[in-house]
């Protein structure tokens, strides 16, 4: 079974992971989910990038907020794909987290999604587990057919009276 890691800087940021474990579970992909800081524990985030490929994760989605250096942490010690799920802080809602995610130097690429877009984070980690495993890609190909479906039904009866 492919596996799937998203580390978070703060237990306080699990209901912003919660979607992205939801739709990994969804289409069978076991979610390892631990809260890990850049910042507190950056020893701990070292040895969890570092050992990643061994324990059999094979993209890591890293959520953070204000500064949000551990998706860049995290890259740092690993070839996986690593995808920035920005979480939304008190201090600029958010954008804070954005930036620090999409501005990574080069050669320590981190993948980004909207500001608290843990579904998407988690579709995105899906997608590229597609690459390597076509049930998966059969499964993202009949989960965007039911959206398509849905769009033409609510489209269908659209009623504005």
């Amino acid at each position: 079974m492919s596996k799937v890691g998203i580390v978070m800087g703060s237990k306080s940021d699990l209901e912003v992971c919660m979607p992205a474990v939801k739709v990994l579970k969804k289409f069978g992909v076991e979610p390892v989910v631990r809260v890990i800081s850049a910042h507190r524990t950056p020893e701990e985030a070292h040895a969890f990038a570092a050992g990643a490929a061994d324990a059999g994760i094979e993209v890591i989605i890293a959520a953070a907020g204000k500064a949000a250096h551990l998706g860049g942490v995290l890259a740092a010690s690993t070839t996986l794909p690593v995808i920035g799920l920005p979480v939304k802080s008190s201090t600029l809602d958010g954008l804070d987290s954005l930036l620090s995610m999409v501005q990574m130097p080069s050669g320590v690429p981190v993948a980004c999604v909207a500001i608290n877009g843990g579904e998407n984070a988690g579709l995105l980690a899906l997608q590229i587990l597609s690459l390597k495993y076509p049930d998966i890609m059969k499964k993202l190909e009949k989960y965007k057919e039911e959206m398509r479906q849905k769009v033409l039904k609510d489209d269908a009866n659209l009623s504005i009276d």
